[in-house]
């Protein structure tokens, strides 16, 4: 039963991968108790650990049931009071963990539908949002009659992997037939050919909208384009780019429309949401790619603070603690412009210092890793430096590595 938490809350924090530092801390200064579930394998990583009651580290094989079973042990000595996933291999686990200790919050069942690109398609479908004509990689005859209606190239795409990992384009029905016969001879059930979907290749710009929800209701959403769809980059490298798109625009009233029906239909009713759509380069027309139960990767959530003052991983912090007394008020975002240049680099340590412009915010410390954050009160000025340094970085920094076949 959901009920306001007048003691100190205690906050279970799970990340599959480094994330969400920002939201732990965030919920340190609210006065919560924040204890984190991680792997092994990133233990060493820059965790916030002044803001941390307890940091514990399962193998990098646990399952499930192994982040179940210590929720449960932590919650033998004090009340666990919201089990938060901050990376998007965590969001079913963490309904998992709601589920065996009755408390409130998304159920696995629902988070199901945020991890699923066929499932959240056959959803948004059934709300009247439009996708790419798809069908499952199942039955013969109906992957034989969808082949013959919707014309290639189509694009097969694992039904749970994040971002473009696992994306394939295909250009007739022989490629079709020899790729379900790799995915069949997989050794691994779940990479087999049935966890997999085929669509319509559609051709266009790439936008997310990246949003924060209250009681079913998006209170918060910004609007950005990719410079280059995600897909091209996960596949041949290069640099990675966003960017706020213009303010008022006919694009941003339509896709911030799609998005809240979006949330609506697939029931998202607490948390953050990440969001693409494409914009048919023929037609105009939007239709939805896929939506995820969390904050958006690769520094956007750093973009869109440049851009509106909300840091979405802090303001969803505070969200988690004070919705349920009603307490809980987003500050008034402002109406500027960011936008982020990202690139893997040949560099461990790339030296960016040679970018010396007003506009930059912030620049990434990742090993070799380079990007810079842009913030301006022109779209135009966003526009030119985010086409600049994409250029530049391209001579200075870009290293092109093979895409895997699944993150790492």
């Amino acid at each position: 039963m959901t009920e306001s938490i007048s003691r100190a809350p205690t906050i279970i924090c799970l990340a599959s991968y480094f994330k969400g530092t920002e939201f732990m801390r965030e919920c340190k200064r609210q006065g919560a108790r924040v204890i984190l579930l991680t792997k092994e394998k990133i233990l060493h990583e820059d965790w916030p650990r002044e803001s941390l009651d307890d940091i514990i580290a399962l193998p990098n094989d646990a399952v499930p049931e192994l982040f179940t079973y210590v929720a449960s042990q932590l919650g033998r000595p004090q009340q666990i009071d919201r089990i938060v996933a901050l990376e998007e291999y965590d969001v079913i686990t963490a309904g998992l963990i709601r589920e065996h200790l009755c408390m409130d919050g998304m159920t696995s069942a629902a988070a199901r539908v945020f991890r699923d690109k066929l499932s959240m398609r056959v959803h948004a479908s059934k709300a009247g949002i439009q996708v790419p004509d798809f069908v499952h990689v199942l039955n013969y005859d109906e992957l034989r009659d969808y082949m013959a209606r919707t014309p290639a190239p189509w694009v097969l795409k694992p039904r749970s992997d994040v971002s473009a990992f696992g994306i394939k384009k295909l250009e007739d029905s022989e490629q079709v037939w020899r790729a379900i016969e790799a995915l069949d001879a997989r050794e691994n059930i779940s990479e087999r050919s049935s966890y997999y979907l085929i669509e319509r290749y559609i051709a266009g710009d790439v936008f997310h909208v990246d949003s924060l929800v209250k009681g079913g209701r998006v209170i918060f959403a910004g609007v950005n384009s990719y410079g280059r769809p995600p897909m091209d980059v996960t596949h041949q490298g290069g640099v990675f780019l966003s960017r706020t798109i213009k303010r008022g625009s006919e694009d941003e009233r339509k896709l911030l429309k799609l998005n809240r029906k979006l949330i609506a239909a697939l029931g998202l009713m607490h948390g953050a949401a990440h969001a693409e759509f494409i914009k048919c380069a023929e037609s105009g027309e939007f239709y939805f790619l896929e939506i995820a139960a969390r904050v958006g990767g690769a520094y956007i959530a750093e973009c869109l603070e440049a851009a509106s003052g909300i840091n979405i991983w802090g303001e969803w912090a505070r969200l988690e603690i004070g919705r349920d007394d009603g307490s809980y008020k987003l500050p008034a975002p402002r109406k500027e412009y960011g936008g982020i240049v990202l690139s893997l680099a040949r560099q461990e340590f790339p030296d960016t210092s040679a970018y010396t412009e007003d506009e930059i915010i912030y620049r990434v410390k990742k090993r070799h890793h380079v990007g810079l954050v842009v913030r301006s009160p022109k779209l135009e000025r966003v526009e030119e430096l985010t086409n600049q340094y994409a250029r530049r970085f391209a001579e200075d920094f870009t290293a092109i590595v093979p895409p895997p076949e699944r993150p790492e």
